[in-house]
C-alpha cells in the first residue's frame, strides 16, 4: 500500500462521519488505518471549526457535517463540504446521512 493519499486525513474521517453519523472513533481508526488517538484529533479539528457539531446520543456520540460550509481550500472555487461529499461518495450518502434517523433510547413498558 503507498504510503501516500490523494486525501488527506480530514477528508477521509469526513467520507466516514457521512456513511455512517453513528460511527465510534475506534470504527474510523480501524477503517482508516490510523490511531484512535489520530482519529479523535480530526474529528476534534472538524467539530473545533464548525464543519462538524458533534452531540451525545446515550453513551456514544452522534455527528452532524455542515453540508453548507465552504471548503478551506484556496482552490475550491467557494465549493461547500457537501459537494465534496458528494463528488467523493455519490449522492446516496450525503442525502443517506442526512436523513438517517436519530437513534432513540428504549424504555421498559411497566406491567
Amino acid at each position: 500500500m503507498p504510503e501516500w493519499s490523494f486525501l488527506t486525513n480530514h477528508a477521509r474521517v469526513l467520507l466516514c462521519i457521512a456513511r455512517d453519523p453513528g460511527v465510534r472513533l475506534r470504527e474510523i481508526a480501524s477503517t482508516l488505518g490510523i490511531t484512535e488517538r489520530t482519529a479523535f484529533g480530526v474529528v476534534a479539528d472538524l467539530t473545533d471549526s464548525g464543519y462538524v457539531i458533534k452531540e451525545r446520543d446515550g453513551r456514544r456520540n452522534r455527528y452532524e457535517i455542515q453540508h453548507h460550509l465552504p471548503l478551506i481550500e484556496p482552490a475550491s472555487e467557494e465549493r461547500t463540504v457537501g459537494e465534496l461529499l458528494e463528488l467523493l461518495g455519490g449522492r446516496q450518502i450525503t442525502r443517506g446521512a442526512r436523513a438517517r434517523p436519530k437513534a432513540t433510547t428504549r424504555t421498559k413498558a411497566k406491567s
